[in-house]
C-alpha cells in the first residue's frame, strides 16, 4: 500500500499544475517561499525563499540565498481568469509538504 501510495504521488507529482502562466513564460518569475522541507515531483527543497520561472514543460526554481536551480517537469494549464495570487497547494506527508499544484498570480 505505501509502495502504491509512493507511485500515485509520484505520478500526480510529475503531473503537478502551473495554472494561468503567462503568454510568454519565459518572462516572467514568481516569488515563493516554503515553509517547511517541500517536494516538487521528484525534488526535495529546503525550508526558504525561491523563484520559479515556467519554460517550456519545465518549472524552474531558484533558491534565493545559494541561487542553486532545480528543474522539474510540469503540466501547464490555462485558465479563463487569471490568479489574483500565487498560491501554493500541498498535502503533508510526515514533516515534508508535497505540492500538488501551484496556481501562478497576475
Amino acid at each position: 500500500m505505501k509502495k502504491m501510495f509512493a507511485v500515485c504521488t509520484l505520478a500526480l507529482c510529475a503531473l503537478f499544475v502551473l495554472s494561468a502562466a503567462p503568454k510568454n513564460p519565459t518572462s516572467k518569475s514568481y516569488d515563493l517561499t516554503f515553509s517547511s522541507i517541500t517536494k516538487v515531483g521528484n525534488v526535495q527543497l529546503k525550508a526558504g525563499d525561491y523563484t520559479v520561472k515556467v519554460s517550456g514543460d519545465n518549472a524552474i526554481f531558484t533558491q534565493v540565498e545559494t541561487a542553486k536551480q532545480f528543474t522539474v517537469p510540469v503540466k501547464v494549464e490555462a485558465v479563463d481568469k487569471k490568479y489574483e495570487d500565487t498560491h501554493v497547494n500541498a498535502i503533508k506527508d510526515g514533516e515534508t509538504e508535497i505540492v500538488k499544484e501551484i496556481e501562478l498570480g497576475g
